[in-house]
Protein backbone atom coordinates (compact mmCIF):
# COMPACT_ATOMS: atom_id res chain seq x y z
CA UNK A 1 0.00 0.00 0.00
CA UNK A 2 2.80 2.60 0.82
CA UNK A 3 6.67 2.24 -0.45
CA UNK A 4 9.00 1.48 2.03
CA UNK A 5 10.22 5.07 1.81
CA UNK A 6 7.36 6.82 2.63
CA UNK A 7 6.89 4.95 5.85
CA UNK A 8 10.39 5.55 6.36
CA UNK A 9 9.60 9.13 6.08
CA UNK A 10 6.63 8.53 8.48
CA UNK A 11 8.72 7.13 11.16
CA UNK A 12 11.33 9.51 10.86
CA UNK A 13 9.28 12.43 12.39
CA UNK A 14 9.89 10.68 15.85
CA UNK A 15 13.25 10.90 18.04
CA UNK A 16 14.91 7.56 17.69
CA UNK A 17 17.63 6.36 20.26
CA UNK A 18 19.38 3.64 18.25
CA UNK A 19 20.47 0.65 20.49
CA UNK A 20 18.99 -2.55 18.42
CA UNK A 21 21.79 -5.22 16.79
CA UNK A 22 20.02 -5.48 13.52
CA UNK A 23 19.08 -7.24 11.35
CA UNK A 24 18.39 -10.30 13.43
CA UNK A 25 19.00 -13.70 12.17
CA UNK A 26 16.59 -15.90 10.70
CA UNK A 27 16.88 -19.64 11.87
CA UNK A 28 15.39 -22.65 10.43
CA UNK A 29 14.60 -25.23 13.44
CA UNK A 30 14.29 -28.40 11.63
CA UNK A 31 14.00 -30.90 14.14
CA UNK A 32 11.25 -28.64 15.99
CA UNK A 33 9.79 -28.37 12.95
CA UNK A 34 9.83 -31.92 11.82
CA UNK A 35 8.52 -33.32 15.28
CA UNK A 36 5.24 -30.77 14.38
CA UNK A 37 5.27 -31.77 10.60
CA UNK A 38 6.22 -27.80 9.98
CA UNK A 39 8.76 -25.64 8.01
CA UNK A 40 9.33 -23.86 11.36
CA UNK A 41 11.09 -20.93 11.41
CA UNK A 42 12.81 -18.67 14.17
CA UNK A 43 13.15 -14.49 13.61
CA UNK A 44 15.91 -14.48 16.77
CA UNK A 45 14.58 -11.03 18.69
CA UNK A 46 16.35 -12.37 21.53
CA UNK A 47 19.22 -11.57 20.02
CA UNK A 48 18.55 -7.47 19.97
CA UNK A 49 21.65 -6.78 22.07
CA UNK A 50 21.16 -4.46 25.39
CA UNK A 51 21.23 -6.65 28.33
CA UNK A 52 19.64 -9.97 27.52
CA UNK A 53 17.84 -8.13 24.42
CA UNK A 54 14.41 -8.71 23.35
CA UNK A 55 11.93 -6.73 21.54
CA UNK A 56 11.53 -4.07 24.38
CA UNK A 57 14.84 -2.94 22.69
CA UNK A 58 13.14 -2.06 19.52
CA UNK A 59 10.14 -0.25 21.31
CA UNK A 60 12.13 1.27 23.53
CA UNK A 61 14.40 3.02 20.62
CA UNK A 62 11.39 5.72 20.57
CA UNK A 63 10.96 6.02 24.05
CA UNK A 64 14.24 6.71 25.12
CA UNK A 65 14.64 9.15 21.68
CA UNK A 66 11.40 11.10 23.17
CA UNK A 67 12.54 11.08 26.57
CA UNK A 68 16.04 12.44 25.32
CA UNK A 69 14.38 15.16 23.19
CA UNK A 70 12.42 16.44 25.98
CA UNK A 71 15.73 17.05 28.15
CA UNK A 72 14.25 14.10 30.52
CA UNK A 73 17.38 12.52 33.03
CA UNK A 74 15.13 10.00 34.53
CA UNK A 75 12.80 6.90 33.14
CA UNK A 76 9.70 6.19 35.06
CA UNK A 77 8.12 2.59 33.86
CA UNK A 78 5.62 -0.19 35.56
CA UNK A 79 5.69 -3.76 34.80
CA UNK A 80 4.99 -6.79 36.61
CA UNK A 81 7.73 -8.45 38.92
CA UNK A 82 9.54 -10.88 36.56
CA UNK A 83 8.87 -7.67 33.52
CA UNK A 84 11.47 -7.37 30.07
CA UNK A 85 10.03 -4.31 29.71
CA UNK A 86 11.71 -2.87 32.48
CA UNK A 87 15.00 -4.32 32.68
CA UNK A 88 15.52 -3.26 29.11
CA UNK A 89 14.30 0.49 30.13
CA UNK A 90 16.09 0.30 33.24
CA UNK A 91 20.19 -0.75 31.15
CA UNK A 92 18.59 1.91 27.89
CA UNK A 93 18.50 4.37 30.44
CA UNK A 94 21.73 4.08 31.99
CA UNK A 95 23.25 3.75 28.35
CA UNK A 96 21.91 7.10 27.59
CA UNK A 97 23.39 8.57 30.57
CA UNK A 98 19.84 8.72 32.48
CA UNK A 99 18.46 7.62 36.01
CA UNK A 100 15.44 4.68 36.15
CA UNK A 101 12.65 4.43 39.02
CA UNK A 102 10.61 1.37 37.92
CA UNK A 103 7.66 0.25 39.95
CA UNK A 104 6.54 -3.73 40.00
CA UNK A 105 3.45 -4.92 40.03
CA UNK A 106 1.57 -7.72 41.82
CA UNK A 107 0.37 -9.62 38.48
CA UNK A 108 1.62 -13.32 39.14
CA UNK A 109 -0.19 -15.27 42.50
CA UNK A 110 1.76 -16.87 45.25
CA UNK A 111 5.46 -16.19 43.66
CA UNK A 112 8.18 -17.29 46.07
CA UNK A 113 11.59 -15.68 47.01
CA UNK A 114 13.29 -17.29 43.86
CA UNK A 115 10.99 -15.12 41.74
CA UNK A 116 11.50 -11.55 43.62
CA UNK A 117 15.02 -11.51 43.91
CA UNK A 118 16.55 -13.64 40.93
CA UNK A 119 15.97 -13.23 36.83
CA UNK A 120 14.74 -10.10 35.87
CA UNK A 121 14.41 -8.35 39.23
CA UNK A 122 18.18 -8.98 40.02
CA UNK A 123 19.23 -7.37 36.56
CA UNK A 124 16.98 -4.24 37.70
CA UNK A 125 19.15 -4.25 40.90
CA UNK A 126 22.54 -4.29 38.90
CA UNK A 127 21.60 -1.58 36.94
CA UNK A 128 20.74 0.45 39.93
CA UNK A 129 16.90 1.20 38.96
CA UNK A 130 15.24 3.01 42.06
CA UNK A 131 12.31 -0.32 43.11
CA UNK A 132 8.74 0.94 43.94
CA UNK A 133 6.03 -1.54 44.10
CA UNK A 134 2.44 -1.42 43.07
CA UNK A 135 -0.54 -3.69 45.17
CA UNK A 136 -2.43 -4.39 41.68
CA UNK A 137 -2.06 -6.38 38.99
CA UNK A 138 -4.49 -5.90 36.53
CA UNK A 139 -5.28 -1.89 36.43
CA UNK A 140 -3.37 -0.51 34.13
CA UNK A 141 -4.49 3.37 34.31
CA UNK A 142 -4.05 3.05 38.54
CA UNK A 143 -0.50 1.51 37.84
CA UNK A 144 0.16 4.77 34.98
CA UNK A 145 -1.37 7.15 37.08
CA UNK A 146 0.84 5.78 40.58
CA UNK A 147 3.76 6.68 38.03
CA UNK A 148 2.72 10.07 37.54
CA UNK A 149 2.95 10.22 41.20
CA UNK A 150 6.45 9.32 41.55
CA UNK A 151 7.31 11.70 38.88
CA UNK A 152 5.47 14.34 40.64
CA UNK A 153 8.24 13.53 43.67
CA UNK A 154 10.40 13.86 41.45
CA UNK A 155 9.78 17.17 39.88
CA UNK A 156 9.83 18.58 43.27
CA UNK A 157 13.28 17.53 44.00
CA UNK A 158 14.38 19.36 40.38
CA UNK A 159 14.41 16.37 38.06
CA UNK A 160 13.16 15.95 35.03
CA UNK A 161 11.24 12.60 34.45
CA UNK A 162 9.62 10.85 31.29
CA UNK A 163 6.53 7.98 32.01
CA UNK A 164 6.54 5.12 29.56
CA UNK A 165 3.07 4.48 30.08
CA UNK A 166 1.97 1.34 29.17
CA UNK A 167 -1.84 1.58 29.03
CA UNK A 168 -3.87 1.46 25.92
CA UNK A 169 -5.45 4.90 26.49
CA UNK A 170 -1.40 6.25 26.22
CA UNK A 171 0.40 6.71 22.25
CA UNK A 172 1.63 3.27 21.78
CA UNK A 173 5.33 4.66 20.74
CA UNK A 174 6.57 2.04 21.22
CA UNK A 175 4.81 -0.14 18.19
CA UNK A 176 6.84 2.02 15.76
CA UNK A 177 9.80 -0.12 16.70
CA UNK A 178 8.29 -2.97 15.40
CA UNK A 179 6.85 -1.39 12.15
CA UNK A 180 10.86 -1.07 11.43
CA UNK A 181 11.10 -4.54 12.50
CA UNK A 182 8.28 -6.22 9.42
CA UNK A 183 10.53 -3.61 7.10
CA UNK A 184 13.25 -5.58 8.17
CA UNK A 185 11.53 -9.06 8.04
CA UNK A 186 10.28 -7.89 4.30
CA UNK A 187 14.13 -6.74 3.64
CA UNK A 188 15.54 -10.35 4.75
CA UNK A 189 13.13 -11.68 2.08
CA UNK A 190 13.60 -9.06 -1.00
CA UNK A 191 10.40 -7.56 -0.27
CA UNK A 192 7.99 -10.64 -0.19
CA UNK A 193 7.39 -13.39 2.70
CA UNK A 194 7.47 -17.27 2.15
CA UNK A 195 5.27 -17.75 5.19
CA UNK A 196 2.12 -18.84 5.81
CA UNK A 197 1.55 -17.64 9.43
CA UNK A 198 3.40 -15.61 11.76
CA UNK A 199 3.25 -15.99 15.51
CA UNK A 200 4.10 -13.39 18.35
CA UNK A 201 3.08 -12.82 21.89
CA UNK A 202 0.43 -10.78 22.36
CA UNK A 203 0.71 -9.32 25.75
CA UNK A 204 0.49 -4.60 25.40
CA UNK A 205 0.34 -5.72 21.72
CA UNK A 206 2.81 -3.04 20.62
CA UNK A 207 4.84 -6.06 19.16
CA UNK A 208 1.83 -7.88 17.71
CA UNK A 209 0.07 -4.49 16.41
CA UNK A 210 4.02 -3.37 15.41
CA UNK A 211 4.44 -6.38 13.14
CA UNK A 212 0.51 -6.03 11.35
CA UNK A 213 0.97 -2.97 10.83
CA UNK A 214 4.15 -2.65 9.28
CA UNK A 215 3.39 -5.47 7.03
CA UNK A 216 -0.31 -3.75 5.87
CA UNK A 217 1.92 -0.79 5.37
CA UNK A 218 3.41 -2.26 2.65
CA UNK A 219 1.04 -4.43 1.12
CA UNK A 220 1.88 -7.80 2.24
CA UNK A 221 -1.08 -9.64 3.55
CA UNK A 222 0.56 -12.52 5.62
CA UNK A 223 -1.54 -13.89 8.81
CA UNK A 224 -0.16 -12.39 11.91
CA UNK A 225 -1.62 -14.42 15.01
CA UNK A 226 -1.14 -12.73 18.41
CA UNK A 227 -0.68 -15.93 21.23
CA UNK A 228 -2.41 -14.24 24.62
CA UNK A 229 -0.09 -13.78 27.29
CA UNK A 230 -2.51 -12.07 29.70
CA UNK A 231 -6.27 -11.36 28.20
CA UNK A 232 -9.03 -13.78 26.89
CA UNK A 233 -8.61 -13.56 23.04
CA UNK A 234 -11.73 -11.32 22.73
CA UNK A 235 -10.38 -8.51 24.77
CA UNK A 236 -7.54 -8.80 23.85
CA UNK A 237 -8.43 -8.71 19.80
CA UNK A 238 -10.35 -5.28 20.43
CA UNK A 239 -7.49 -3.82 22.01
CA UNK A 240 -5.19 -4.94 19.21
CA UNK A 241 -7.83 -3.34 16.86
CA UNK A 242 -7.85 0.15 19.29
CA UNK A 243 -4.25 0.58 18.83
CA UNK A 244 -4.05 -0.25 15.40
CA UNK A 245 -5.98 2.91 14.70
CA UNK A 246 -4.00 4.44 16.83
CA UNK A 247 -1.29 3.70 15.00
CA UNK A 248 -2.43 5.07 11.63
CA UNK A 249 -3.21 8.35 13.76
CA UNK A 250 -0.05 8.39 15.42
CA UNK A 251 1.95 7.68 12.50
CA UNK A 252 -0.33 9.98 9.47
CA UNK A 253 -0.39 6.80 7.32
CA UNK A 254 -3.89 6.33 6.08
CA UNK A 255 -4.04 2.67 6.73
CA UNK A 256 -7.57 0.92 7.82
CA UNK A 257 -6.75 -2.86 8.74
CA UNK A 258 -9.71 -4.97 8.87
CA UNK A 259 -10.67 -6.69 11.72
CA UNK A 260 -10.37 -10.08 10.06
CA UNK A 261 -6.98 -9.51 10.55
CA UNK A 262 -6.56 -8.79 13.90
CA UNK A 263 -6.30 -12.77 15.23
CA UNK A 264 -5.71 -13.59 18.73
CA UNK A 265 -5.20 -17.14 20.34
CA UNK A 266 -5.75 -17.97 24.20
CA UNK A 267 -5.53 -21.36 25.00
CA UNK A 268 -2.08 -21.52 25.86
CA UNK A 269 -2.51 -18.64 28.30
CA UNK A 270 -4.20 -21.32 30.89
CA UNK A 271 -3.42 -20.40 34.48
CA UNK A 272 -2.79 -16.39 33.73
CA UNK A 273 -0.10 -14.02 33.20
CA UNK A 274 3.32 -15.38 34.22
CA UNK A 275 1.74 -18.84 35.49
CA UNK A 276 3.96 -22.11 34.51
CA UNK A 277 1.40 -24.86 32.57
CA UNK A 278 2.22 -28.18 31.81
CA UNK A 279 2.06 -27.27 27.84
CA UNK A 280 4.18 -24.36 28.43
CA UNK A 281 6.57 -26.36 30.29
CA UNK A 282 6.51 -29.20 28.11
CA UNK A 283 7.07 -26.37 25.04
CA UNK A 284 10.32 -24.98 26.70
CA UNK A 285 11.59 -28.57 26.84
CA UNK A 286 11.29 -29.29 23.49
CA UNK A 287 12.74 -25.87 22.03
CA UNK A 288 15.23 -26.66 24.50
CA UNK A 289 16.27 -30.05 23.80
CA UNK A 290 15.57 -30.30 20.23
CA UNK A 291 17.30 -27.03 19.20
CA UNK A 292 19.17 -25.52 21.81
CA UNK A 293 16.61 -22.81 22.11
CA UNK A 294 15.42 -21.16 25.42
CA UNK A 295 12.39 -19.85 25.57
CA UNK A 296 10.83 -17.98 29.04
CA UNK A 297 7.58 -19.42 31.03
CA UNK A 298 5.69 -15.50 30.27
CA UNK A 299 5.79 -15.14 26.58
CA UNK A 300 7.64 -17.21 24.15
CA UNK A 301 7.31 -20.33 26.38
CA UNK A 302 3.69 -20.03 25.79
CA UNK A 303 3.66 -18.89 21.75
CA UNK A 304 5.48 -21.97 21.68
CA UNK A 305 2.82 -23.34 23.19
CA UNK A 306 0.35 -21.65 21.22
CA UNK A 307 1.92 -23.05 18.14
CA UNK A 308 2.06 -26.32 18.92
CA UNK A 309 -2.16 -26.56 19.99
CA UNK A 310 -2.79 -24.57 16.79
CA UNK A 311 -0.80 -27.28 14.68
CA UNK A 312 -2.32 -30.10 16.92
CA UNK A 313 -5.73 -29.04 15.72
CA UNK A 314 -5.05 -28.27 11.81
CA UNK A 315 -5.67 -24.40 12.66
CA UNK A 316 -2.51 -23.08 11.73
CA UNK A 317 -2.51 -21.01 7.99
CA UNK A 318 -0.39 -23.81 6.27
CA UNK A 319 2.85 -25.61 6.97
CA UNK A 320 5.35 -22.34 6.68
CA UNK A 321 5.71 -20.73 9.98
CA UNK A 322 7.51 -17.80 11.47
CA UNK A 323 7.92 -18.16 15.03
CA UNK A 324 9.05 -14.93 16.43
CA UNK A 325 11.18 -14.79 19.08
CA UNK A 326 10.56 -11.99 21.76
CA UNK A 327 13.67 -12.79 24.29
CA UNK A 328 12.47 -13.05 28.20
CA UNK A 329 15.02 -15.58 29.01
CA UNK A 330 16.31 -13.79 32.27
CA UNK A 331 12.76 -15.01 33.59
CA UNK A 332 13.61 -18.56 33.34
CA UNK A 333 16.10 -18.06 36.69
CA UNK A 334 13.13 -16.56 38.44
CA UNK A 335 10.88 -20.03 37.65
CA UNK A 336 13.57 -22.40 38.82
CA UNK A 337 11.71 -24.41 40.91
CA UNK A 338 8.33 -24.61 38.55
CA UNK A 339 11.17 -25.85 35.83
CA UNK A 340 13.08 -28.48 37.72
CA UNK A 341 10.00 -29.78 40.08
CA UNK A 342 7.59 -29.96 36.49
Amino acid sequence: MFSPEIVERALARFPRHLATHAPTALEALPRLGASLGLDLTVKRDDCTGVAFGGNKVRQLEFYIGAAQAKGADTILITGAVQSNFVRTAAAMARRAGMDCHVQLEERVPDIDDTHRRNGNVLLDHLFGATIHTFPEGENEDAADASLEGIAERLRGEGRTPYIIGLAASTPPLGALGYVIGAMELADQHGGDLPYDEILVASGSAQTHCGILFGLRALGLQTPVRGICVRRAADIQEARVARRLKDMAALTGLDLTIPDADVRCFHDAREKGYGQMSAATHDAILRAARQEGLLLDPVYTGKVMAGLITLQERAELAGNRVLYWHTGGQPALFAYADALLEA
